[in-house]
């Protein structure tokens, strides 16, 4: 049996949120040092949550003097994942809770990834800065049992957001949807989708709906995580952030406002930050302790 140290506990945080009831919970634990695999993905399956996290120092690294620097994984309740928007930003505030508002940098299986958090009126807000992100085509087969699998006819998307398949450090489907109606009515073929997905290496399929120039309403199934829906996800908004300035449908420097959770009665905010000559993209939110 794994023996857990104090700094081993399993914290509550939800991220993308100041609201305790709002945003996506994640599982923080800030010493993962004594569990093995097994013990995290028990871990991650026990809270139910869509992800959580597990940090180990990396402080005796070169360039560290301030011990600022983590390993960190992610584990939903069914397998691990490459990497975790939500739950980086969650680690990030649990950190700065104890240590202070900073630079920190997490070294994730997808790749390095510098986060600062800063404090605003008692309020910590982490700021994560993505892998190079990339984008690429969908197969019409593959896009069709996509839409299939949601029970979305061809009519119901937008036509000026082609589908695409879109990576910051995971890989997301990118549809969107016409209408707000049409997110908003979400009954999906769980097993079809999460066949589909395993295929083409999908973390989520993030649905989305443009209310303005750069306001967008977006929704994420996740059933290969074994969880439905994800609340608020910082991946795919990373993600979703390369595909609007890669296609010309944001400008080069730009920042845009995501929502999501409202459909599930878990409101967030996540911010997406382009900046011109910098391929890679931020995504930023607040944070707090559940409980």
């Amino acid at each position: 049996m794994t023996t857990h140290t104090p700094r081993s506990e399993v914290l509550r945080y939800t991220a993308f949120s100041s609201d305790p009831e709002g945003g996506n919970p994640a599982g923080v634990v800030l010493d993962a040092t004594a569990l093995d695999d097994k013990d995290m993905l028990a871990i991650a399956a026990d809270l139910g949550y869509s992800e959580s996290a597990f940090l180990t120092r990396s402080s005796e690294e070169p360039g560290d003097p301030e011990g600022r620097a983590y390993g960190i994984r992610y584990f939903s309740p069914k397998a691990e994942v490459p990497f975790c928007g939500h739950a980086t930003v969650a680690a990030a505030v649990a950190l700065a809770e104890r240590t202070g508002p900073g630079k920190l940098v997490f070294t994730t299986r997808a790749g390095t990834v510098p986060v600062e958090v800063t404090e605003e009126s008692g309020t910590l807000r982490a700021t994560l800065t993505s892998v190079e992100p990339h984008i690429e085509k969908i197969a019409d087969a593959d896009l069709d049992e996509a839409l299939a699998a949601l029970d979305w006819p061809d009519s119901d998307l937008d036509p000026a957001f082609p589908p695409r398949i879109a990576f910051a450090g995971a890989r997301h489907l990118v549809l969107a949807a016409a209408t707000r109606a049409r997110l908003a009515d979400l009954a999906y073929d769980f097993a079809r989708l999460e066949a589909l997905m395993h295929r083409l290496d999908l973390t989520t399929v993030q649905l989305v709906w443009r209310e303005s120039a750069a306001v967008f309403h977006v929704r994420d199934p996740f059933p290969v995580g074994g969880v439905v829906e994800d609340p608020a996800t910082g991946a795919a908004a990373a993600a979703f952030g390369a595909y609007v300035r890669e296609l010309g449908l944001a400008p080069e420097d730009a920042v845009l406002t995501l929502h999501q959770g409202e459909d599930l009665g878990r409101p967030g905010e996540l911010t997406v930050t382009l900046r011109a000559g910098d391929p890679r993209v931020r995504v930023s939110g607040e944070g707090t302790r559940i409980g």
